[in-house]
């Protein structure tokens, strides 16, 4: 049995005690009264020792035996030993208070998270007229049931769906779903697949003997280049621009709009995510109601995850003031961006006010991508004060200088949005939330509790990697003459051009932007992506 720990001096004291009290003569001539007296004051230093003995156990029992300080006898060591017995014991207790405090401090951390997810959950408690419409939902099973005005909804897909997986898995399934909730007759559904192989289009086949409303499922062997815009490379060859490509394959599973009589409310575009049909009813009618309760946006767009902490489509998505997102997990948007955004997210709202984004599901006013009837008329957008008189029906597009890319879902908002300064009419919504795989959307439910406590750390780690990057072309007032650094090219010298200042007028979308190329890589060989990024040359 180990010995007890005792300082040098309390070790020598009980080693006096022990000896004298063998050899123990009264010495006071007060006998019996002086004894009582003493015992007297002995009891109430038991009482009192015994009153402190119990509290500090009730304490100590509050943190693991491990930690609990053990009580052992006494027993005489020569002088050597007791020194070498203080080290020791000086050493174990560093140890075990450093234990202490990082069990202290683990504790804590375990009570706020519980804490926070119980009484103070993130973006869990829906709103009331998004519960109405589950009720609704869960109240009935007649076809139509979501879709309370009888609003005629359009919804388009491009995907690229190999081996069949999202034509006969979930993703189908959900989509069939929502097609129940709208109303077979309020619906029209188009989607588009190209270079694929022959199990998506079978798969595709499939899917289409299962559609019960109106639709329009195209498979294209393959999509050929010639028909995307290409761009001359510094060094002569002649390249397609990914968000060239991208944007072309989005316009597809627009092309029914172009010869439909029928005149759509919504336009539902989607991703390979999976989603549940029912957010997606509330992301078309319960996002930004008006007093009719009616929802009032341009566009209204989902959340989507990449795993269950990390939102993924940063490239699209751009705050009020046209910054890029922070650190992408909860709050997502910088507190060095625009305060309006940042703290619509920190307030809960159900339409954060944003510049752009997408989220992998998007809901638009369908008039934008529509020719404008006699009844409805022309929509006031950035587009139609531009130069280039932008007008309905809008398309997916990309940007024409060579090093400068943006995201052809962040170019659609620019042009279709309000221009009136803080209030593009353009929305995201946390409520509504998507994932790339059905394990990672079953968890967004439970990590969406605890989010808000992300929101010192997301503060901290945006300020250490300086976020949000900084876009030269963030700050251009749109249509006013600017000057840009832009690549021009010039075969006399040897990187085949050079970045230059050129004065010319700005668009409206240079928010949506960042000097970067990425090209579509023509022979590709299994399991590669048809895409690379390359290299951009030094700007001076």
């Amino acid at each position: 049995m180990n010995p007890q720990c005792l300082r040098y001096d309390e070790y020598e004291l009980s080693r006096t005690s022990t000896h004298t009290s063998d050899n123990y003569e009264p010495s006071s001539p007060l006998g019996d009264n002086q004894d009582e007296h003493q015992l007297h004051l002995l009891s109430d230093r038991i009482v009192a020792d015994e009153g402190k003995s119990t509290l500090s156990a009730r304490l100590s029992s509050l943190t693991p035996a491990w930690l609990r300080q053990q009580r052992r006898p006494r027993r005489s060591r020569t002088r050597a030993r007791r020194l070498s017995r203080l080290c020791s014991c000086s050493l174990r207790s560093f140890y075990r208070k450093v234990a202490l405090i990082l069990y202290a401090f683990f504790a804590t951390i375990l009570t706020v998270v519980v804490v926070g997810g119980i009484f103070f959950p993130g973006y869990t408690h829906l709103p009331p007229h998004y519960e109405a419409l589950r009720r609704e939902v869960a109240a009935s099973d007649l076809p139509g049931r979501a879709n309370l005005h009888h609003e005629k909804v359009f919804i388009a897909a491009s995907i690229f769906d190999k081996g069949g997986k999202l034509a006969t898995g979930p993703w189908a399934d959900n989509i069939l779903h929502l097609i129940d909730l709208l109303g077979p007759e309020n619906t029209f559904l188009s989607i588009y697949v190209n270079d694929a192989g022959p199990e998506a289009k079978e798969a595709l086949e499939i899917l289409e003997k299962r559609v019960t409303c109106d639709h329009a499922l195209v498979f294209e062997e393959h999509l050929s280049l010639d028909e995307v815009p290409h761009v001359i490379l510094p060094d002569g060859s002649d390249r397609v621009k990914r968000i060239d490509y991208l944007a072309e394959v989005r316009n597809q599973a627009l092309r029914p709009l172009d010869t439909l009589a029928t005149q759509y409310d919504k336009l539902l575009y989607l991703n390979d995510v999976v989603f549940h049909p029912i957010d997606a009813a509330n992301l078309l009618f319960s996002t930004h109601t008006t007093t009719s309760g009616k929802a009032d946006y341009r566009a209204a767009c989902a959340v989507d995850f990449i795993n269950p902490f990390k939102f993924y489509d940063t490239f699209a998505t751009r705050d009020m003031e046209g910054f890029s997102t922070g650190i992408p997990f909860f709050p997502w948007f910088s507190a060095g961006g625009s305060e309006q955004t940042h703290q619509d997210v920190l307030d809960g709202s159900d339409s954060v006010r944003v510049r752009s984004c997408w989220g992998g599901m998007v809901a638009f006013d369908a008039q934008f991508f529509q020719k404008s009837s006699n009844v409805r008329q022309e929509p006031i957008t950035a587009g139609n004060q531009s130069p280039s008189n932008l007008s309905a029906p809008y398309h997916f597009r990309a940007e024409q200088d060579l090093f400068w890319d943006a995201s052809e879902c962040c170019l659609i908002q620019a042009d279709i949005q309000n221009p009136e300064p803080g209030n593009s009419e353009i929305y995201m919504n946390p409520f509504v939330r998507v994932a790339y795989d059905t394990r990672t959307l079953s968890w967004l439910s439970f990590t969406r509790r605890f989010e808000r406590l992300y929101t010192p750390i997301h503060f901290i780690l945006d300020i250490m990697v300086m976020m949000p990057h900084y876009n030269p072309r963030r700050y251009e007032e749109p249509w006013q003459l600017v000057d840009e650094t832009v690549w021009v090219r010039d075969d006399t010298l040897e990187l085949g051009g050079s970045f230059q200042h050129v004065t010319r007028t700005a668009t409206h979308s240079g928010f949506c932007g960042m000097r970067k190329l990425a090209v579509i890589k023509e022979n590709i060989r299994e399991g590669e992506r048809n895409w690379e990024t390359l290299p951009v040359p030094p700007l001076f």
